[in-house]
């Protein structure tokens, strides 16, 4: 299925939830909708679905307009952070009610398959009130997955369940998808998950559509200021500078040589915070302050440190002790910087290998 999005705008009285906006996702791929709580996401998606009714501009699916088409006559899956199953029926038959709407042969091996897939065998036979809400909402994906749907539209499916099965479940549906031929559109509002879908990802915005391309090239490579902070997890750090003839002088901090640098003016660069380094290299550029909070997450402590240039933030792999007001010396590569210019978008970008741009 071919979804294109056209000149689409949703307004509800005086508010507006969606700006003109045009997306044609990737047939066969995944589409994560990436953006804070009230971007846009789910409003787009309900559009997508049929739900409801753009106040201006097109849905087409494979060149038809089908704006305004209910969505009991379109093909699509759904899958909400609020899962919705049938509460009368076992886990089995709540998984097997599409199979059977579509005549489907070996209906209860299908069902066993998706059931091992989304780790909820073992209550096949309990109903929906009797499991958690971690395994109702495998249950309601378990059912879209069976409906096998041209068009999936998934919105923040995982956000209620515990961590580690969240990671579990990221690669199934990876996988999954990777194996299907649907079109699948999936909202997050964590640049982690979006990273690890790959596929395409469309970045949002207080109901703009900022950017939208492979995922890797999006997070690489965003087009302004507003994509890098919705597409950072810790956010991209940032520090008022000044072009120079042979770099950037940062307003409070060191000269950064970058050769390629040619225009003149205010600029913002930007750091992600795995750049910074405890370790100095060749030709790195270093900024020494204190702590002020030291964060362990899982394997990697996040470091903030308040330095001339302004707080920073290192995400140090492994588990670090740090006195707070401590001092240290945090060092980086003028290579792995990001510059914006006075209107916030982007000048330079570091280079990346293209194979990890998924370029032939």
């Amino acid at each position: 299925m071919q979804l294109s999005l056209q000149g689409i705008v949703k307004k509800a009285g005086p508010q507006t939830w969606l700006y003109n906006m045009s997306l044609a996702p990737q047939m066969g791929a995944v589409t994560v909708l990436l953006g804070a709580t009230q971007a846009g996401k789910t409003s787009l998606m309900r559009i997508m679905a049929g739900l409801d009714v753009p106040t201006h501009g097109e849905v087409r699916v494979d060149g038809v307009n089908v704006t305004g088409q209910p969505v009991r006559e379109r093909n699509v899956a759904m899958v909400y952070q609020q899962f919705i199953n049938y509460p009368s029926l076992k886990v089995r038959d709540n998984i097997a009610s599409p199979l059977k709407l579509r005549g489907q042969k070996n209906v209860q091996q299908r069902v066993q398959e998706l059931a091992e897939k989304l780790h909820i065998e073992m209550f096949l036979d309990r109903y929906p009130a009797e499991l958690s809400g971690g395994q109702q909402q495998r249950v309601a994906l378990a059912r879209a997955l069976a409906k096998e749907a041209p068009l999936m539209l998934l919105d923040e499916p995982l956000v209620n369940l515990d961590y580690k099965l969240r990671e579990e479940l990221r690669d199934e549906l990876s996988a999954v998808f990777a194996a299907s031929n649907a079109t699948v559109i999936y909202a997050t509002t964590e640049p982690g998950e979006a990273l690890l879908l790959g596929g395409y990802t469309a970045v949002l915005d207080a109901g703009e559509l900022l950017q939208y391309g492979p995922t890797a090239e999006v997070f690489h490579r965003p087009n302004s200021l507003r994509v890098a902070r919705a597409f950072s997890d810790p956010p991209m750090n940032l520090v008022p500078g000044t072009l120079v003839a042979d770099g950037v002088q940062l307003k409070a901090g060191p000269k950064l040589q970058i050769a390629e640098m040619a225009a003149q003016g205010q600029v913002t660069v930007g750091l992600r915070a795995s750049a910074l380094r405890l370790q100095s290299r060749p030709d790195d550029v270093s900024l020494a302050g204190q702590v002020e909070l030291a964060e362990i997450s899982g394997s990697d402590t996040f470091v903030h440190v308040a330095t001339p240039a302004g707080e920073l933030v290192a995400q140090l792999t492994g588990v670090h002790y740090f006195e707070l007001g401590a001092n240290i010396t945090l060092h980086f590569s003028p290579a792995q910087v990001y510059v914006f210019d006075a209107a916030e978008q982007l000048l330079r970008a570091p280079l990346v290998h293209p194979h990890v741009l998924g370029a032939a």
